[in-house]
């Protein structure tokens, strides 16, 4: 199954890299509940997080950072949920 959700999140300087990272890693998903799964758990850690679909994938989605709670919380439609953007 090709994946069509990503979770971008920050990673944190521990200091013990010899090279200079992206502050940010992305990982992608095969389903909306897997990308919330693994999202929730960086969200859970306390680092910054947004997601959405990878494009062709129709609607296209994009869950802002300030609405990663909303999203987590929501169980049903998700498309539905105020807040998130949704573009097609």
């Amino acid at each position: 199954m090709n994946p069509t959700w990503y979770v971008t999140f920050e990673i944190r300087k521990s200091g013990t890299l010899l090279k200079q990272r992206s502050p940010r890693e992305t990982r992608t998903f095969a389903t909306e509940d897997e990308a919330k799964q693994f999202a929730r758990g960086k969200f859970d850690e306390g680092l910054a997080v947004f997601a959405g679909t990878i494009n062709p994938h129709l609607p296209r989605r994009l869950i802002l950072a300030s609405d990663i709670q909303a999203w987590l919380a929501d169980d049903g439609d998700s498309t539905s949920a105020p807040g998130l953007s949704q573009r097609e």
